[in-house]
């Protein structure tokens, strides 16, 4: 492979995998340093040099002067091309690895689209384009159904490298997820005219959140449901028919509750500022409004607030009162996001690729593993790299090991 050629390869593999070009350039600078290290009566401090414009290859000493007598890559016989060959592939596999990791980790925290790829188990893998994302049974919506194929958004809940894999840990519960969908949809949140100032939620069920105003003439509650509803009918079709409650936000705490509590009527709040303890009067009729469905509108006023709430009814027949508590507390669920790493509780705080996708990756570098074995032959002359070994989790192994390998593969057929 001549200069123009090899520059060539390099500028390819930059612009099909966004992978620095001085990256791939030193790739093949370790790929033929482990060459030089496997080839016969070749000192171990030798190494090559690439000329960044002209791509030609030379042998320097490790004072990096050219060396006197020049060694050919051509010259390192069959194990060594095979051995640069296989740290070339890794390499370039590491650096894409770390492009990926890079980028998704710019976007943490915020909104991807993805494609459903295919079922792991409960498991829903995620096409992010380069690489794929996981959303787990813990992060997906109760009834909530994931066609193959379909288009799907979601929250990026974490990233990390795990072994020789970047993990993305998709949720679609996580309280932030509206918070990022009403910032897409309503450009006065993304502006900081209106601010989201908290938010509570009941996946699949019901969310509350209380917003206000920067500036007097904008309507922060009209401007999150939109004309005629059109801005919270998108987010809603995209929760599959979650509902979404908009108060007002107050500094009195009062008005604050009164506002929360919505659509009931209150006859009179008592306050335990201490206790912070809130006992709500409400008349018979308005009480299961107060309440809620499964209790859950004084649930998520109760927490939005940052108030214990005490729903207390009024009988006009004088019938006894009836007492209805919810507590501010955090959910267990809750809880758990804020002290644990979500990708420890799902897989285990371990350096082995142990996520749901492990046995089909093991899959793939069985069968790469034999797809290099065949094209071993032919690696001496041909050193360019196939676009399908690129792909491969395969990671470099001893060449001299394959053969004993293969003789404990016989032993074991016989």
């Amino acid at each position: 492979m001549d200069g123009a050629d090899l520059l060539h390869v390099v500028e390819k593999i930059h612009r099909e995998r966004d992978v620095d070009k001085e990256s791939i350039f030193q790739s093949i600078e370790q790929a033929l340093a482990s060459a030089l290290r496997k080839a016969d009566n070749i000192s171990d401090r030798s190494a090559f040099k690439i000329d960044r414009k002209t791509g030609q290859i030379k042998a320097v000493n490790e004072n990096g002067e050219e060396l006197p007598d020049p060694i050919s890559p051509d010259s390192l016989g069959r194990i060594a091309a095979q051995t640069a060959k296989q740290v070339l592939i890794q390499k370039i596999r590491e650096a894409e690895r770390n492009v990926i990791f890079e980028e998704f980790e710019r976007h943490k925290h915020h909104i991807v689209h993805g494609t459903v790829h295919r079922y792991e188990g409960n498991n829903v893998i995620l096409s992010l384009s380069k690489t794929e994302g996981l959303l787990p049974k813990k992060e997906q919506v109760r009834d909530e159904t994931y066609t193959l194929g379909s288009h799907l958004r979601a929250y990026i809940l974490n990233v990390e490298k795990r072994g020789h894999k970047v993990l993305i840990l998709l949720s679609r519960t996580h309280p932030d997820f509206i918070r990022r969908l009403f910032e897409l949809e309503v450009p006065e949140i993304a502006d900081r005219i209106i601010e989201i100032k908290n938010l509570v939620r009941e996946p699949g069920y019901r969310t509350k959140m209380a917003v206000a105003s920067f500036d007097a003439k904008v309507d922060c509650v009209g401007a999150c449901v939109g004309v005629r509803g059109s801005r919270i009918k998108n987010i809603i079709e995209e929760l599959q028919g979650e509902k979404i409650d908009i108060i007002r936000w107050s500094e009195n705490a009062e008005d604050l509750l009164r506002n929360a509590l919505k659509p009931a009527e209150i006859q009179e709040i008592k306050l335990d500022l201490e206790q912070r303890k809130a006992a709500v009067y409400v008349l018979t009729d308005q009480l299961s409004l107060a309440i809620g469905k499964r209790g859950q509108n004084v649930r998520l006023a109760a927490r939005l607030c940052g108030w214990d709430i005490d729903i207390i009814s009024i009988s006009q027949s004088g019938e006894a009162p009836q007492i209805f508590h919810a507590s501010s507390e955090r959910t267990p669920e809750e809880k758990q996001r804020l002290t644990t790493n979500p990708l420890d509780s799902l897989f285990g705080n371990t350096d082995k690729d142990n996520s749901p996708t492990a046995s089909h990756n093991k899959e793939e570098e069985l069968s790469q593993e034999e797809e290099l074995s065949d094209e071993e032959e032919s690696s001496e002359k041909n050193m360019e790299i196939p676009e399908e070994d690129l792909e491969s989790d395969e990671e470099y192994e001893n060449p001299d090991d394959e053969t004993e390998d293969d003789e404990e593969s016989e032993e074991d057929d016989d």
